[in-house]
């Protein structure tokens, strides 16, 4: 490394520790309120450069409202961290706290129930019973019932028994211990659910009697079901029955109904419906075993609630227990698209439902073909709370994708009305973490402003019209530096309306409108070298929020263009199906129509511009480069997609190569095998096709673990680059992923690209 470099390393090194220091807000709970106070716990984390790993932290706050234009936050004065803590999840009431501290290598799980003084109790699962609950976004579900006796939650099936052999070779009885005359063979090997999942049991149920300690698997579930998010249904009339509400994944979803589990991280496209079952505490107490194969005569076996369509998840029941309310991403099922336009769906609830009576379902907001300007553009959420319930029992807040912003909703589910409750003449973007009563507590952040707690209530005008004000709430949060500060203070954002550039005449009308870029630029000089930010997908969105990564590069002086694509959420379903079939293409041009537009406005020199990507969009990073390689000085790829032809055999998204390469017709011929014809076809979509052309020099990031693009997919490109005299710079995370989120290797990522972009932008 020569002095220069050592120089800038040192320098950046020390302003994104600055960036990283600043602690997140994952989720928040408000557990108990009356009409004037509540107490709220937020959780926290921050990322632990030195441990590699991520600290997790609570803080308590008193929130106290004193008439219509007074709110108080009164804070614990320190954070709580919760070492070894998985997950916490409060009781409905606010009084209990279960506190799960997952087992590992063999160690049992540890379930506590914490009151507001001491550890109530501590119940250790083993592993023979189950593995680890599942905490991710997807299949993680933890739910407490109504009068808070029984938790129910998702965790790791047991492995299956594996032979044991010895000096004498088989052992036919059973053994679950080794000694030093034996070992245990590899058995047969079992699909998983792809990246995030590869070292995961089977995602199954669990309830635990609190009073007992006694943890009891669900009984009358299909071994051929993964499970997960479950929420207890209400209590009959007659009080006599305990259901429970759960999602469910077919595990036989691969080419022609064969028997594979494709990727299921960022695919809401993989078929599953909402089933309910009995409680297993409701029977006599089962054999141990931790799953059933649906035909016991002693469970009934789970009842499909949404057979009638594709795909339901995140279910939801209102406060009063009448509506059972869940959304579906039918489209992205019927399509093959890995997201699409999502719906919202509800069933009315029957005080006396027993599980052979069959259910209406409602639909309370359809899918958005074409939004018109400014209009509500379709539903893209990405979480639900595990309450998003106003007092009123019918409306849901939620938070969407609007275009380019994140938004707040409300949504009757009686009438669905719509109603956007964030301002609309804010560039920030929105997230609510908490229902209190009729108000709501989110988070609101820009691309240069660290994210900010804000208290939305509802006010009413002369008029007897509702409309809802947002109080700026001061929190330990907004931590960032002075320097920090001052840096981003020179910086401005606005979003750009992009028109298409000649529309072809085959294109829908939702294909025709605009797309949107988001602008961050210095106050001082519009000519500083711009940073083209690209993001994966291709129907992921980048909204306009504060991420650490982004804010960085712009702390570096270099202006930064976030494009949205045709093809990204939040525009409604046809601009996002505009894209099917056209990879390479349409969403290369409409990237270079966002920089002609940003030069031709005079807002930046197009001379020095650089262009970063990850996943699918490190697949457009390594596109442009070649298909336009004397408008970019440099590029920064992480994780991208080279070459379809070759990825097509390796990933855990087989299909997803199909549906970007072919369209919504790839169902038909989609296979494990492809012909010559498709292979030379997703060669000639892949950015490796046009490798012979390009200028700039690549830094290329690869997480060794990634199974969605896994590293031949960039290693591959790297090497040919470099056969043709390229200059490429490799960097090998080998214990990471697709996303590049271990802390030590995302801060050294980022630094890097960092570095790499000052080198050549000079």
């Amino acid at each position: 490394m020569d002095v220069t470099t050592s120089e800038e390393y040192a320098s950046q090194s020390k302003l994104l520790q600055e960036f990283t220091n600043v602690p997140s807000i994952d989720s928040a709970w408000v557990l108990k309120t009356s009409n004037d106070i509540s107490a709220a716990m937020f959780s926290i984390s921050q990322p632990d450069l030195l441990a590699n790993s991520t600290r997790k932290y609570t803080m308590y706050s008193h929130i106290t409202r004193a008439g219509t234009n007074s709110l108080d936050f009164q804070w614990s004065p320190f954070p709580i961290e919760m070492t070894g803590v998985s997950v916490i999840v409060p009781s409905p009431s606010g009084s209990k706290l279960l506190v799960v501290r997952n087992g590992e290598k063999g160690y049992p799980t540890k379930l506590e129930i914490v009151d507001q003084s001491h550890v109530e109790k501590e119940i250790h699962v083993g592993q023979s019973m189950h593995g680890p609950l599942y905490t991710d976004e997807w299949f993680h579900g933890i739910s407490w019932n109504q009068d808070e006796t029984l938790i129910a939650y998702i965790a790791e099936a047991p492995p299956q028994p594996r032979p044991a052999f010895n000096g004498s070779g088989y052992r036919n009885e059973d053994s679950s211990e080794e000694d030093c005359n034996t070992w245990k063979g590899q058995g047969d090997w079992e699909e998983d659910w792809g990246e995030r999942y590869s070292k995961k049991g089977r995602p199954s149920l669990f309830v635990l009697d609190i009073a007992s300690g006694e943890v009891r698997a669900a009984k009358g579930i299909a071994t051929s079901l993964s499970v997960g998010q479950v929420v207890w249904a209400p209590p009959s009339s007659s009080g006599s029955k305990k259901y429970l509400v759960f999602v469910g994944w077919l595990e036989h979803n691969g080419f022609q109904n064969t028997a594979r589990k494709l990727g299921i991280k960022y695919c809401s496209n993989r078929p599953c419906a909402l089933y309910a079952i009995a409680s297993p505490f409701e029977g006599p107490e089962p054999d141990n075993k931790p799953v059933s194969d649906g035909k016991s005569e002693s469970a009934a076996a789970a009842h499909n609630l949404t057979a009638s369509i594709s795909s339901a998840f995140f279910p939801r029941f209102s406060r009063d227990g009448k509506i059972l309310a869940f959304l579906s991403a039918k489209q992205a099922v019927n399509t093959g698209a890995h997201n699409a336009t999502d719906s919202l769906h509800k069933i009315n609830w029957p005080s006396d439902w027993e599980m052979d009576k069959q259910l209406n379902i409602t639909e309370v907001v359809p899918i958005v073909t074409c939004p018109e300007d400014g209009c509500f553009p379709g539903l893209y959420c990405s979480s639900i709370l595990s309450n998003p319930w106003l007092s009123d029992g019918c409306t849901m807040i939620l938070t969407s994708a609007w275009r380019s912003t994140e938004v707040i909703l409300s949504i009757d589910v009686l009438s669905g009305k719509i109603t956007r409750i964030t301002p609309e003449d804010s560039h920030y973007s929105w997230s609510v973490v908490a229902i209190d009563g009729d108000n709501v507590l989110t988070v609101s952040s820009s691309p240069i402003d660290p994210p900010h707690i804000r208290y939305g209530r509802q006010v009413t005008l002369e008029g007897q019209t509702l409309r809802w004000a947002w109080d700026e709430v001061g929190s330990p949060f907004a931590t960032a530096s002075n320097k920090v500060k001052s840096l981003l203070s020179h910086r401005s954002v606005s979003i750009l309306k992009i028109p298409v550039a000649n529309p072809s005449d085959g294109l829908s009308d939702g294909g025709k409108l605009p797309f949107e870029a988001i602008f961050v630029s210095s106050k001082d000089s519009s000519y500083s070298p711009t940073v083209v930010i690209l993001h994966g997908g291709p129907h992921s969105v980048s909204v306009s929020s504060y991420v650490k990564s982004s804010a960085f590069l712009a702390s570096l002086g270099f202006n930064l263009l976030i494009v949205n694509y045709r093809g990204t959420p939040g525009f409604g379903e046809e601009a996002l199906q505009s894209l099917a079939g056209k990879v390479g293409s349409q969403d290369v041009q409409d990237c270079l129509t966002a920089i002609d537009y940003v030069i031709n406005e005079k807002l930046i020199d197009g001379s020095k511009v650089a262009v970063v990507g990850i996943s699918h969009g490190g697949f457009l990073t390594t596109h442009l480069i070649g298909q336009a390689p004397d408008r970019f000085v440099v590029g920064a790829a992480r994780n991208p997609v080279c070459n379809l032809s070759l990825m097509i055999g390796t990933t855990d998204i087989p299909d997803w190569c199909y549906m970007v390469a072919c369209g919504t017709e790839a169902k038909q011929y989609a296979s494990e095998s492809p012909s010559p014809d498709l292979l030379r076809l997703f060669y000639q979509k892949s950015p490796i096709a046009h490798i012979s052309k390009v200028k700039a020099p690549l830094l290329m990031l690869l997480g060794g673990a990634d199974l969605r693009v896994p590293v031949s997919n960039g290693l591959q490109y790297a090497r040919a680059l470099r056969e043709r005299g390229g200059e490429v710079k490799i960097m090998m995370f080998p214990e990471d992923i697709h996303e590049i989120i271990i802390p030590r290797s995302d801060f050294e990522s980022f630094l890097n690209i960092g570095v790499w972009f000052k080198k050549h932008l000079k």
